[in-house]
This record gives C-alpha cells, structure tokens and sequence, in this order.
C-alpha cells in the first residue's frame, strides 16, 4: 500500500518498511547423493505480517570435491515452503579441489506468516559420490510492504 499525500504514518507501518535480515550457517556437513537433500543447519524460518511482502536470499554453497568426476557436478539449490526456486549454483567435480559458489533468489510471499527456506545439495551424475557441502551459509531479506 503507498504512503498518501497527508496520510498520518504509524510506526508499525515505518517499522514494516525496515528489512530485517536473517542468517543461517551449516551445523555439519552433507556427504551428496542423487537425491537433493537439506544441507544441516542451513534451513531458516522468517515471518512475515503480510502478504506481498519481498524477499530476497544469497547462497553460500561450501564444496568440497574428493573423488574426481569428468562430467559430475556438485548442484546447490533453494526451496521456500517446500517449493525449489530457479537458479542453482553449480561446482564441476573435475578436480579434487574446494571451492565456494554462490546464487542470489529473489522473490514475493503471497501470504502473511512464517515461511521456511532451505538449502539442499546433490550431485547429479553417476553414482552421486565424492563430494560434501561444509561451511555452507543463507542469508535471507524479507521487506515488508507499507
């Protein structure tokens, strides 16, 4: 909702329109497989008041390759609600080597109330091995609107 010409402003809607971060770090590890799971610790819940409200999240996906794979590549991806959002942040597997790869998400919640967001991670290619998620990291913004 715009703020009108001679509209008396309350501080709920002054405090809505500040955005309030939130962050979550990996607790342990995630060994990959072929099947997309959490990374531990790195799952978040952010509320909002109401719905429209924009949110934003970076990525941090710590990869660490043990057994090389020519084509194999380690995958990172967000869900909302149990909802797996575009744009994945991708690692090649050709060397035994570490390396971080971020993503940006951006998006609106369509209702008001608390809404998960998740970090998985896979390795799609054959037998899905040789790889873990560490350090990994998300960091969430939501704005409310006014």
């Amino acid at each position: 909702m715009p703020v009108w010409a001679g509209q008396i402003v309350t501080a709920g809607m002054l405090n809505r329109s500040q955005p309030r971060k939130y962050l979550a770090e990996a607790s342990g590890s995630l060994t990959a497989t072929t099947v997309y799971q959490p990374i531990p610790g790195c799952s978040l819940v952010a509320p909002s008041t109401v719905a429209g409200s924009a949110w934003s999240a970076l990525g941090i996906f710590d990869c660490n390759v043990s057994t090389i794979h020519a084509t194999n590549l380690m995958v990172g991806r967000l869900t909302v609600d149990g909802t797996s959002q575009s744009g994945l942040a991708i690692h090649a597997m050709d060397t035994a080597d570490r390396d971080t790869v971020a993503m940006v998400w951006g998006g609106t919640l369509a209702a008001a109330g608390t809404h998960t967001f998740t970090m998985e991670g896979v390795i799609n290619g054959a037998s899905g091995a040789g790889g873990f998620f560490a350090y990994s990291r998300l960091e969430v913004t939501i704005t409310e609107p006014v």
